[in-house]
Order: C-alpha cells, then sequence, then structure tokens
C-alpha cells in the first residue's frame, strides 16, 4: 500500500533566522518546503519551567507566548507569510503552553521519528530510522548541520520510500 508521508514543514528558530536570513526566504519560496516557527530560544514549552534534556522550558505563561510570537514575527517579516505550526525546542510542551499556542493562531506539532537523533546518526542510521517511519509519520531530523550524515541519510531514505511507493505530502 502507498505510504502517506508528510513533508514540508521545517520549523526553525529566530537564532536561526537571524544568522540565515536570505536563505529562509529562499526556502520560504519553494513549494516543497513551508517554513514553520521553532521558537525564539529554542526551549521546551511549559508554564512552569519544566526542562527537558537538560533545557530549562519557559516558566510561565507571558514566557510561553514570547518564546511563540518572537519568532513568528521573524518569520512573517522574513517571508511575508506567519507560520502556522509550531515545535517547541525538544519538541516538549505542556497542556497550558499547547493551548497558548493554539490561542495565538499555531498549531503545535511534535514528530514520531527521531531521524538524526540531534545531528549525531551516521547517514546509514539516518537512513534506516527515516525508512521506518510509519505511514503518516512526522521525523525529525537536523538539516541545519552539513557535517552530519542527516543529509545525506535523509536523501538515501527518501529515494528507498519512493521506490517502495511513498507518497509525500504537505504536513497539512
Amino acid at each position: 500500500w502507498p505510504r502517506i508521508m508528510p513533508t514540508g514543514a521545517r520549523p526553525v528558530n529566530q537564532r536561526g533566522l537571524d544568522a540565515n536570513g536570505e536563505l529562509a526566504a529562499r526556502l520560504a519560496d519553494e513549494p516543497l518546503f513551508e517554513l514553520a516557527n521553532h521558537g525564539t530560544r529554542h526551549v521546551p514549552l511549559s508554564v512552569n519551567g519544566q526542562s527537558a534534556y537538560g533545557i530549562a522550558g519557559s516558566a510561565s505563561a507571558q514566557e510561553v507566548v514570547d518564546e511563540v510570537w518572537g519568532c513568528h514575527e521573524r518569520l512573517t517579516e522574513l517571508t511575508g507569510v506567519a507560520p502556522r505550526f509550531f515545535r517547541s525546542g525538544t519538541a516538549h510542551y505542556d497542556d497550558v503552553a499547547v493551548a497558548i499556542v493554539r490561542e495565538l493562531g499555531e498549531v503545535p506539532v511534535g514528530f514520531s521519528t527521531n531521524g538524526d537523533a540531534g545531528a549525531t546518526f551516521p547517514a546509514k542510521t539516518v537512513r534506516a530510522e527515516v525508512a521506518r517511519t510509519s505511514p503518516g509519520g512526522i521525523v525529525i531530523a537536523h538539516f541545519n548541520q552539513p557535517g552530519s550524515g542527516t543529509g545525506a541519510g535523509v536523501l538515501a531514505a527518501v529515494a528507498d520510500l519512493t521506490a517502495q511507493g511513498a507518497e509525500f505530502v504537505h504536513l497539512d
């Protein structure tokens, strides 16, 4: 059966946008990409400072708003399009933070497959991890680390999946 897999939404944080604004604007013009909000500081999203992977989270409702809205405004300024999707740094949220993201007009998103373990996997492992994603799954991988095995591994996995009849669709 064809495996339907979402593609397109690439979350970027404000630090990345500030360092690579021209590239972000070019990616925003590509029909295969949709830039999504990955936060102002790239932190877990909570109202009580909950940490994930040793990174302290936002610590109040106002910090949640600031984490979402700062990058939202920067993405909108750079691309001319407001982001529709949000994934927090580490992809961790509490329920209140999820409600705030929705109130701000974005859809909170997670992932089902860790494709590159924060750009630490070699290409062969990335290929295997991405290829094992279930239909409808979302892969997290770090295309912002050109020296890692992520790019080569993802390209190989996409070729494998396409040969198996997978169809890639936008997140929405």
